[in-house]
């Protein structure tokens, strides 16, 4: 039996996640590239498609991202003619994010998106449906185990 080093590169689960990660974004690229959108700009529209008129900070813990990382872009997708941004005629520290009427038909142009990236992952519909369901599981007790750890 051979000893693994530990400290060996393809040892290590936090390596493999980020390449695993750059591969899938590299999917998505050429697919998004006609729309003007990019991967993290897509995520936005896909969460805004679900619900319009969301706040920022809903918008953030939905995408589990920072303002200081959506509010750059947000300003590149209102650039484009997507989504508008105004305060909240309720509370004005609130800023919501609407979609335009072109926001709106970009749904519709992108509605093969998710086709298309699943047919150049070289992985069947059942077995891109278990990844997912194991990368929630493992997201999951991760963000557990530090919620835990941060309490204790």
């Amino acid at each position: 039996m051979t000893m693994v080093d530990p400290l060996a590169l393809e040892s290590q689960v936090c390596f493999r996640a980020v390449v695993a990660a750059r591969s899938v974004v590299a999917v998505y690229r050429p697919i998004l590239a006609p729309l003007g959108l990019t991967h993290p700009q897509y995520l936005v529209m896909l969460a805004l498609w679900e619900r319009d008129d969301r706040s920022i900070s809903d918008l953030g813990q939905t995408l589990q991202l920072e303002p200081a990382t959506l509010t750059p872009l947000l300003k590149r997708l209102q650039a484009a003619g997507f989504v508008d941004r105004a305060r909240s005629a309720a509370d004005e520290r609130v800023v919501v994010v609407s979609l335009t009427p072109s926001g709106r038909e970009l749904r519709e142009r992108a509605v093969d998106v998710p086709a298309q990236a699943a047919a150049r992952t070289g992985l069947t519909l059942a077995e891109l449906e278990a990844l997912r369901d194991a990368l929630d599981d493992v997201v999951g007790r991760v963000n557990g185990a530090v919620a835990e750890g941060s309490a204790g």
